[in-house]
């Protein structure tokens, strides 16, 4: 059996796997293993199992995940995302579709002490869709809303994905995350006016509410200043050369936990339980590294990617072209796979062949963090996108009186704008890459 076909027959394994519900790291990592004995034989499969989880649980930039994670836990547990949707609706609210929009304008907030798009599809999900049903609300767009507000945990950063994503492609997290900002908060507004124009052509599925006196909307604004302050001390002090993403992450982590126990959110409990849910996440995101490498050490060894990128390389079409079929490839991908494994196993393999490519003239590194945003911003898409939506299912299942038909029905307007942010990316990387400019030349 020659090594390419060996490559094929472990990529369609794993497919079987996953189809069979087999946990994803499990999925890659059988059939990596087999591909990689049959093809080096035993001892060097020992010899490669001996050293690579150590040399992955060991690597010191890896250690910002589980800070991220620990951050949006006492987030989570400490009460932050209610002041934030207080103070979101106290400005807002009052307009047609406006606690809709409060909940995208709480997402995004909430996403920059989070960077997780489960956690805060989940934590803005309990705080907002009884105040939306309450005032009248469709369940079909509360939930679409609260779904697609979700995907802005990773959009605006810090990002989980986005951090993996520069550990495989060994580029600056803090450069990544200036590149994600200004697409982020451009995905917030558009999806803003999508609410805005939804309500307008269906004024039946958000009635307005009653507009908060001045002083009411005052106070709930001042709720969000522990939020605020962490944001500023975090990114303020990567982006201002103080430190490190990976000591912003661990002072984000003691901010935030300090500011939910100094409003007396945080209990013992909810501080328990944090440690216990970013142990669970990050076991679980480890264990996906390890099934990757595996998967992608075997691929190497059949040579597949370089393969690829030389094809890739040669092809006759417009390099653009190419980019927007691999970002088609990710949406369909994003059906059976969740992004963290999406990107594990498809960035060594894609990214040479992207690298490879003229893309408008843009440098090295500059095309590596355009990429990314777009990888990004795709891999969004496939949070919501139907059959799977790993958005749609978490919200669902805390809002158990929607059919999940209908909140797909309701995510297709957000889907919309979806395909328009990253055509415009596509086709303005100034859009990403302006910010980069400027904070770092």
């Amino acid at each position: 059996m020659t090594p390419t076909l060996i490559g094929v027959v472990m990529f369609c394994g794993m497919l079987l796997l996953m189809g069979l519900r087999v946990p994803i790291a499990a999925a890659m990592f059988i059939p990596g293993a087999l591909g990689y004995w049959a093809m080096s034989g035993e001892a060097s499969l020992l010899n490669l199992l001996k050293g690579s989880a150590v040399a992955r649980l060991t690597l010191y930039d890896l250690s910002v995940i589980p800070l991220f994670l620990l951050m949006g836990q006492f987030a989570t547990q400490g009460g932050l995302s209610r002041a934030l949707f207080r103070a979101a609706a106290a400005l807002v609210g009052h307009v047609r579709g406006g606690l809709g929009m409060a909940s995208i304008l709480s997402a995004g907030a909430f996403g920059a002490v989070c960077g997780s798009s489960v956690a805060t599809s989940a934590t803005i999900t309990q705080v907002a869709y009884p105040e939306m049903r309450a005032h009248g609300y469709s369940g079909r767009l509360a939930t679409a809303t609260l779904a697609t507000g979700g995907t802005l945990g990773i959009l605006i950063p810090p990002s989980v994905p986005l951090v993996v994503y520069a550990i495989l492609t060994e580029q600056n997290i803090a450069k990544l995350f200036a590149a994600a900002m200004v697409p982020g908060i451009l995905a917030m507004l558009g999806y803003i006016v999508v609410i805005s124009l939804v309500c307008r052509r269906n004024p039946e599925l958000a009635p307005p509410t009653q507009k908060l006196p001045a002083a009411q909307r005052w106070s709930a604004l001042l709720g969000v200043w522990p939020i605020a302050t962490i944001f500023f001390i975090v990114f303020g002090g990567i982006y201002g050369g103080v430190f490190s993403p990976t000591e912003g992450a661990a002072v984000g982590a003691v901010a935030t936990l300090l500011a939910g126990l100094f409003q007396r959110e945080l209990t013992l409990e909810g501080v328990k339980r944090s440690f216990l849910g970013t142990a669970e996440t990050s076991a679980m995101v480890f264990m996906i590294f390890l099934g990757a490498d595996m998967m992608n050490a075997s691929l190497a060894l059949t040579q597949m990617p370089a393969a690829l990128a030389d094809w890739v390389s040669h092809l006759q079409v417009n390099p653009m072209l190419i980019v927007a079929a691999i970002l088609v490839f990710y949406v369909i991908l994003g059906c059976v796979m969740d992004e963290l494994s999406m990107l594990l196993l498809t960035i060594p393999v894609i990214f040479p062949a992207v690298m490879g490519l003229d893309l408008m003239g843009l440098g090295a590194q500059d095309k590596a963090i355009w990429f990314g945003v777009l990888v990004l911003m795709t891999v969004g898409i496939g949070l919501i996108a139907p059959p799977v939506g790993l958005n749609v299912y978490v919200v669902n299942n805390l809002a158990r009186d929607v059919p999940m038909a209908e909140t797909y029905k309701g995510v297709f307007p957000f889907l919309a704008w979806d395909a328009l942010r990253v055509l415009l990316l596509l086709a303005f990387p100034v859009i990403s890459l302006g910010l980069v400019q400027l904070l770092f030349n």
